[in-house]
Formats: C-alpha cells, structure tokens, sequence
C-alpha cells in the first residue's frame, strides 16, 4: 500500500498469516529487493519457523528476497490470493480518507505496528462459533485490553 506522507511516498509492507492475524508491519520509501529482505529476515526472526507456503502480490522485489533467503518455499501469486493482507490495510485506509493524516514516516510506522498487535487481540472469527462463545471471547480480549491500557497509564 502507497502512504502519501508530506507530498512523499512511502510504500507499507504488511505480513499476514493464514487466519487473518497481522504478524508484521514495515513502512519504508523504497520497494526493492533489500526492502523485502529487511521484512522477510524481521519475520523469520520473530516467528522462529520458515513458513510453507509464501503468498505475495506481483513486485519482483518478493521473489528475488525469497529466492535469496527461503529458496525451497512454494511461492504463489495470484490477485486474489492476497486479500487477507489487503484487508489489513484498512485502518489506515480510513485514516487517509478522513483527513487525519500522518505527520512523518516514523509516526506511521508506530500506528501500524502498534494497531496490528491491538487488532490481532480483537480478531475473532464467527465461523462455527456460537453467539455466547463470541460474546465471552470479546469479553476476554476487553478486558485483557483495560489490563494492558491500565498497566500503561501507572
């Protein structure tokens, strides 16, 4: 995704696993091969285990880092197969339509890192879930979130 940050472009990295839950975020102005390295090399580091399937939009920078770093891992492109990644930028999609816009790349980059472990505590999936069950995990994760926010302001 393209941020527009005082007339400069900077391209947003997000990483997604299969249920939804962003795993990682990376603002950076470039979109090459080394940006595509810094995130893959941050992912494998903090998740401790090469993935098995590697899903990616059409840049080129992608397949140059993955061939450098994971040579063995299937890699698939299609348009559609990313739209779990697509969907995770809409938070800062509706930040930019409503004109509150970023300040400078490092105070984007704290929003995205920042909501993506927020949202990844209020990712709940409906799908063979009963209402009550839905209800007392939404309880759980907003509770948990008054702990976190309760412990930050002491």
């Amino acid at each position: 995704m393209v941020v527009s940050i005082e007339g400069k472009k900077y391209w947003l990295w997000r990483a997604v696993d299969a249920s939804g839950y962003v795993l990682d975020a990376l603002l950076q102005s470039r979109r090459n091969k080394g940006t595509a390295l810094r995130l893959m090399r941050k992912l494998l580091k903090s998740q401790g285990v090469t993935p098995l399937v590697m899903v990616t939009d059409k840049p080129r920078s992608y397949f140059a880092a993955k061939r450098q770093l994971m040579p063995g891992i299937e890699h698939r492109l299609h348009k559609g197969l990313n739209n779990r990644v697509e969907n995770s930028h809409l938070p800062v999609r509706r930040r930019k339509k409503c004109m509150v816009r970023f300040k400078s790349a490092q105070q984007c980059q704290r929003f995205v890192s920042t909501h993506c472990h927020v949202a990844n505590l209020f990712h709940l999936y409906r799908k063979h879930m009963t209402a009550t069950d839905h209800r007392q995990l939404r309880a759980h994760a907003s509770s948990t979130w008054r702990e976190i926010a309760l412990s930050f302001k002491a």
